[in-house]
């Protein structure tokens, strides 16, 4: 099985897209530290190779991700591709759960799941995201400043600031 990476740019910097035929499996900015290493354990955690290219959904993707730029749209409705370990994907679940315009503290989702004593852990999950802005990591900020972020911290202030 392939994922094919195909790149998109939006207002605040390039993302590459990652599909399979069934699912979105990686959107993360061109800007993160390391991308094609980032991309690579992707691509071996999920056992597939990668290719340079589009799926139709890939199509739907951009479409997506156009539409939530221009703020014609909030949420996402596309299938996603999971990889993580149990703790990994109970993150990423409350993550898609955060509406849109609101942010939450790290320290919020800990206690969402559940892990109250477990903040570090839970930034490092966030960190482990392979679907920015789909599953808006960017709306969880640390207590006293914005946080990290993959793609940047001024990309996640954009990203903020759209949303407002």
């Amino acid at each position: 099985m392939m994922m094919h990476i195909a790149p998109l740019t939006t207002p605040i910097g390039i993302l590459y897209i990652g599909t399979t035929d069934k699912a979105v499996v990686l959107c993360d900015w061109a800007s993160r530290r390391n991308n094609r290493q980032f991309i690579q354990r992707v691509s071996a955690r999920l056992g597939l190779k990668t290719t340079e290219g589009e799926t139709p959904l890939t199509d739907l993707v951009k479409s997506q991700l156009h539409e939530y730029f221009s703020g014609s749209r909030q949420t996402f409705d596309l299938p996603l591709h999971f990889s993580g370990t149990p703790f990994q994907e109970s993150v990423w679940h409350a993550i898609a759960m955060i509406p849109y315009g609101t942010t939450v503290s790290y320290s919020d989702i800990s206690r969402r799941i559940g892990r109250p004593g477990a903040v570090r852990a839970v930034a490092n999950a966030i960190g482990a995201n392979r679907l920015s802005v789909i599953l808006p990591c960017h709306r969880v900020t640390a207590v006293s400043s914005l946080g990290g972020y993959a793609g940047g911290t001024s990309v996640k202030r954009a990203l903020l600031d759209l949303e407002i």
